[in-house]
């Protein structure tokens, strides 16, 4: 994936991964990796200036990026949904959100006004808003945070799609609302045996929901695996930082280490390993070429040199 211009800057690159139905993938990494835009991607909505220059999409066998603008547009919705992280934008504060969801579920189903309306009730009380009748009088601005979300996830869900791209969905909510909305997705995915692909700084959020987790840094997936396994034997220095860093998985009268400097911006990417600036296992090899995704067992994978010295605990800056 690389922005359109005189000199061409590649802003995401070697990303494979697959979403099986019904399970839950996250993709985690600080701002600034390419985790919206890989998100934007599966669906062939990047931003205006960027181009998809290699690879593909498959769902179902078929490639999204080949697909013509008609067949995207039932695609979307329908088989693919997104949520972003300010609810508030999915929402036109002009309107009603009965007015907005109708026209989204008369779009989908073909149902006439009263079935419409009877349909927006019943995916606000899916996404278990007590009063339904009142939130669809309502208008966006007279929402709250949590609330306006859990709309936004009915829009989603007007489809019946089956699978749920969800960007950064609990960002702006505050913790107790953020444990809702997650328990929320939980149950909406057990109904409606949907996949989520869930992105997000937070290893607590990846760690509550999710079985499988991608761990992104400065473009590329640099370490794939199940959620339980990154979190007992990183294999890539970048996931180690993230979980010493974040309070979920802090020790009891130890002190937590942050990560030390920025994620370099496309343009800037250094030479080898792009996290080797920040790393306090790197060594002169890791800074010599491209560093390759390697394999361990058949679900497991990470971009470092001194991955199974991590692993074994016998690595040494």
């Amino acid at each position: 994936m690389a922005k359109a211009g005189p000199v061409p800057v590649t802003l995401v690159d070697h990303v494979s991964f697959e979403i099986r139905a019904g399970e839950t993938v996250g993709l985690v990494g600080e701002s600034g990796c390419g985790k919206s835009l890989t998100a934007l991607a599966l669906l062939a909505l990047l931003p205006t200036g960027l181009t998809v220059t290699s690879g593909s999409v498959s769902f179902e066998g078929r490639d999204v990026l080949r697909l013509q603008e008609r067949e995207l547009a039932k695609l979307r919705g329908t088989t693919l949904a997104y949520v972003s992280q300010e609810p508030q934008a999915s929402l036109d504060p002009v309107f009603t959100v009965g007015s907005q969801l109708g026209e989204v579920v008369r779009r989908h189903d073909g149902l006439s006004r009263r079935d419409a309306k009877a349909r927006v009730l019943e995916l606000l009380r899916q996404v278990e808003i007590r009063d339904p009748a009142r939130v669809a009088r309502a208008r966006p601005f007279e929402l709250s945070g949590g609330m306006a979300q859990r709309v936004a996830i009915a829009l989603a869900l007007a489809g019946r799609p089956r699978l749920l791209i969800a960007d950064e969905p609990t960002t702006a909510l505050d913790v107790t609302v953020q444990a809702d909305i997650l328990e929320l997705l939980r149950r909406l995915q057990l109904q409606t045996g949907m996949a989520i692909f869930l992105i997000t700084h937070n290893w607590g959020v990846v760690a509550d929901i999710c079985t499988r987790t991608l761990v992104m840094y400065a473009g590329q997936v640099v370490e794939e695996a199940a959620v339980q396994d990154v979190v007992d034997e990183p294999r890539h220095p970048y996931s180690l930082g993230l979980l010493r860093s974040h309070p979920a998985f802090a020790v009891a009268g130890q002190p937590m280490t942050a990560l030390k400097g920025a994620v370099p911006p496309p343009g800037s990417w250094p030479e080898g390993c792009r996290f080797a600036p920040r790393c306090d296992f790197a060594v002169d090899d890791c800074t010599h070429g491209a560093i390759g995704l390697a394999t361990y067992g058949a679900s497991r994978a990470a971009r470092c040199i001194r991955s199974s010295e991590l692993a074994e605990g016998v690595v040494s800056s």
